[in-house]
C-alpha cells in the first residue's frame, strides 16, 4: 500500500490501535486459616506471630486463632485481635478451616474436627506417630503436609534446617547454665583461664550451629562426624579453626575424656549409639551431654527423652538432657523464625493463584504432602506402616 510518496507494507486497519492484551492470573479465593492451641506437654512454640496475622489478613485471608495459642511465647489473645485475627474460644472453630496451622500432629480428638479436603500443616514426628493415624486422616480426605518434607527451590529441607539452627544455639546456652550449675565452670575462655572444651557430634545444620555458638562463647571445640564432605564444609565456614575428626572410637574416647560439654547433633535413626556407656563413665564428674536429636535415635548410649518439668538426669555423675523439643526453651524466637517462613510460604500459595495451582505448577510442594486428598503419597512412610502408596505425580498433573 502507498499514499502519497510514503510506502508501508501494513493495511490501514493494522495501523489502528488495538486494545492492549495482559495476561490474565487466575487468583484461587481466599482461605480461611485456623490456628488452635497446642495441647502436646511442654509445646509453648506456635507458627504464627500477630504481625504475620495483619500481613495475611491485608491480604485477603480470614484468620481463627484459639484463645491462648500464642500465650506460651507470650503474644496475647488482644495482639492477635488487633492484628484482624478473630479469636475463637474452642479448638474446633480453629480446626474447621480451609488450611490449618500447627506445631504437632493433631491428636485423635483433634483429626475429628477437621473438614473433608482441607489442607493440615504440622510437624509429622514419625517417630511417635502409629498406623491409625494416618488411617483417621485419610478417612478425612484430609491434604497434609509435615514440617520435616517442606523442600524450598534449592532443594533445602527449608523449615528442618530453620530449626536446626536454633536448637543448635540453644544447645550450646543451655549447656553453659548446667554447667555453671554442676561444675560452676563459665563455657567460654577468659584471661589466664584455659577454656572449657566442647565436642560436637554431627556437622549437620544442628552441629554447625552449635559450633559457632560455642566458638563465641570462646570454649575450645572438636567436631566428629562419619561424612568427610560435611565435616569439610563446617571445616571452611568456621575458618578451619576447629579440629574434626572421623568417628574413630580411640580418638573419640580421648576427647570425651576431656571434654566439658557433648552436644549430640547425630540422628541415629534405627542405628547403635556412637558413644557407648563405657565412654560415658570415663568422662569428667559434673561435665553436661545434650543429646539435641534423641527424637531421631540416641547418639549417646546413656542418654533418654527427658522433659521441661525435669530437663536433665544424673548417670555416672554426668548430667544428661534429652529434651526433643529444646527449641521450646526459647520459644518466642523460635515462634518468630517459624511465623516468618510461614508468611512467606502462604504469600507463595496467593501469587500462584491458590493451594492447586501451586501443586501444578511445584514439583517442590507436591514432595512436601505426605497426603493428598486422604491417599498416601511419601513411599517411606507406606514401607514403615503398610498402607498403600499412590504417586503424587500420578494424581496431580
Amino acid at each position: 500500500m502507498s499514499s502519497g510518496n510514503i510506502f508501508t507494507p501494513f493495511k490501514e486497519e493494522d495501523l489502528l490501535p488495538k486494545e492492549e492484551k495482559l495476561e490474565v492470573v487466575h487468583k484461587g479465593r481466599k482461605f480461611t486459616i485456623g490456628i488452635p492451641k497446642e495441647t502436646c506437654l511442654d509445646e509453648r512454640r506456635t507458627c504464627i506471630t500477630p504481625d504475620a496475622v495483619q500481613v495475611l489478613v491485608q491480604n485477603g485471608h480470614t484468620i481463627f486463632v484459639e484463645s491462648g495459642a500464642g500465650q506460651g511465647s507470650f503474644f496475647t489473645d488482644l495482639q492477635y485481635s488487633e492484628s484482624g485475627a478473630t479469636i475463637v474460644k474452642s479448638a474446633a472453630e480453629a480446626f474447621q478451616q480451609d488450611l490449618v496451622l500447627k506445631i504437632n500432629p493433631p491428636t485423635d480428638d483433634e483429626i475429628e474436627y477437621l473438614r473433608p479436603l482441607t489442607y493440615l500443616v504440622s510437624a509429622l514426628q514419625i517417630n511417635l506417630r502409629d498406623r491409625d493415624y494416618f488411617l483417621k486422616l485419610a478417612e478425612k480426605k484430609i491434604n497434609a503436609i509435615a514440617f520435616e518434607y517442606i523442600i524450598d527451590d534449592y532443594k533445602q529441607l527449608a523449615l528442618v534446617r530453620l530449626i536446626g539452627e536454633i536448637a543448635g544455639t540453644a544447645s550450646v546456652l543451655y549447656a553453659s547454665e548446667l554447667l555453671a550449675l554442676s561444675n560452676g565452670l563459665i563455657l567460654g575462655g577468659i584471661t589466664g583461664v584455659r577454656p572449657t572444651e566442647v565436642v560436637v557430634m554431627g556437622a549437620g545444620i544442628v552441629g554447625e550451629f552449635a559450633t559457632k555458638a560455642a566458638i563465641g562463647l570462646g570454649a575450645s571445640v572438636k567436631i566428629f562426624d562419619n561424612s568427610l564432605s560435611k565435616l569439610r564444609r563446617l571445616h571452611m565456614m568456621v575458618d578451619s579453626r576447629v579440629p574434626t575428626s572421623i568417628i574413630d572410637p580411640k580418638e573419640l574416647t580421648k576427647s570425651l575424656r576431656r571434654a566439658d560439654v557433648v552436644i549430640g547433633a547425630l540422628p541415629r535413626l534405627n542405628l547403635a549409639p556412637v558413644v557407648t556407656e563405657e565412654m560415658v563413665m570415663k568422662m569428667k564428674k559434673g561435665s553436661v551431654i545434650i543429646d539435641v536429636t534423641i527424637d531421631n535415635g540416641k547418639a549417646i548410649e546413656t542418654s533418654e527423652l527427658t522433659t521441661m518439668d525435669n530437663p536433665y538426669v544424673i548417670k555416672h555423675g554426668v548430667i544428661h538432657c534429652g529434651l526433643p523439643n529444646l527449641t521450646s526453651r526459647i520459644p518466642r524466637t523460635t515462634t518468630k523464625a517459624i511465623s516468618n517462613f510461614f508468611l512467606s510460604y502462604l504469600l507463595d500459595f496467593d501469587a500462584e493463584g491458590g493451594f492447586e495451582n501451586t501443586l501444578l505448577k511445584s514439583n517442590e510442594m507436591k514432595q512436601s504432602l505426605y497426603m493428598y486428598r486422604g491417599r498416601h503419597t511419601k513411599q517411606t512412610i507406606c514401607d514403615r506402616f503398610n498402607l498403600t502408596y499412590h504417586d503424587i505425580n500420578l494424581l496431580i498433573f
